[in-house]
């Protein structure tokens, strides 16, 4: 994979490249509207360079606005949280009452999982940011912590702020001399740095750096199980390979989770399937086929697993809550209680 990617405008018709410049946007950072005085001669670049568990994004442009309302959020939100760092034009953003012009030098943070305005001016040159990309479940920072933060301007030429807009500028100018172990390590040294930072501002103790790495991971992880819980082979031994870990480091990971990583994958397994099983459109489907399609090999150990977590077998559990679909208005309607 090519971890170091340019796109430009220049790849497109001229009359085509805000077009192009918009949709850009909605794939790389998230879906929003822009707008531009110049439309018909918009330019852009960005290059991004891909890290472990984040990336970093550069982005030279005209002059635009770009607004993400509740809509855009509804439409996806990939929970994630943005640092940007300003090179060019001034920029004025607003986002959670918070309302600030930033000029050159200056950092910010938004989110996607709030309404968004941005006012990217034109002082006689492109405005140019560097955006660093933190997902909300690898940050070790409570989420109303750091939303406290948004569309604020954050100190990046002092203490910490002034450590990670070095290393942005940085990255910008050298990532693509590096070879991927060395953009491994550097996108391992990014997130500590954006941890640092941003504990700092909020008044929180700084984690170690090897708990902000097994944090990491542990998310990392977790987001590994969620997606491949239909996999039959997904299994402790698996997920280590997968994360070039030992078997032993994974179970020490999960320490002091609530349940083992076992436990954790036939909890969720179970819970993929509970959906499907009381879902209207699902009905004509076969117990065992939904079992099979979440990673149960056997429809008696299924059976036996879904009984110890919701009291029941799946056969009454569905016939239960289908029963009740059929008789009860949507916004009345309640599941089974769970037992665990």
């Amino acid at each position: 994979m090519n971890r170091n990617t340019t796109i430009s405008t220049t790849s497109v018709g001229t009359r085509d490249g805000f077009e192009w410049w918009s949709q850009m946007v909605d794939d790389v950072v998230m879906p929003t509207a822009i707008a531009s005085p110049c439309t018909d001669r918009f330019r852009g670049t960005a290059t991004t360079i891909r890290l472990t568990d984040t990336e970093v994004s550069n982005f030279a442009f005209s002059p635009m606005t770009a607004r993400r309302d509740t809509a855009h959020i509804r439409r996806a939100d990939p929970e994630q949280y943005f640092l940007f760092l300003t090179y060019g034009s001034p920029i004025g953003i607003e986002q959670r009452r918070n309302n600030t012009l930033l000029t050159a030098g200056d950092m910010a943070l938004f989110t996607t999982s709030h309404p968004l305005r941005c006012e990217f001016r034109d002082d006689g040159q492109r405005s140019r940011v560097s955006l660093l990309r933190l997902p909300r479940a690898t940050l070790p920072l409570s989420q109303d912590r750091a939303d406290r933060l948004l569309g604020t301007p954050l100190p990046a030429r002092t203490g910490s702020g002034a450590l990670l807009a070095s290393y942005l500028t940085g990255l910008r100018s050298e990532a693509g001399r590096c070879d991927p172990e060395e953009l491994h390590r550097l996108g391992a040294v990014a997130l500590a740095l954006s941890t640092t930072f941003l504990a700092t501002l909020t008044g929180r103790p700084v984690p170690a750096v090897h708990e902000t790495r097994h944090q990491v991971l542990l998310a990392r992880i977790h987001a590994f199980l969620k997606a491949n819980l239909a996999d039959p082979g997904l299994s402790p031994a698996a997920v280590a390979a997968h994360h070039h870990i030992s078997v032993r480091l994974l179970h020490l990971l999960f320490r002091d989770e609530p349940e083992t990583v076992s436990a954790t994958i036939r909890r969720l397994r179970l819970e993929r399937s509970r959906a499907d099983l009381t879902s209207p459109d699902l009905g004509h489907r076969r117990i065992g086929e939904i079992a099979e399609q979440w990673g149960f090999r056997h429809q008696a150990d299924y059976s036996r697993a879904f009984r110890r977590l919701y009291g029941m077998p799946p056969s009454d559990y569905r016939r239960q809550v289908l029963r009740q679909q059929a008789t009860t208005p949507p916004c009345k309607q309640t599941l089974p209680s769970q037992q665990r």
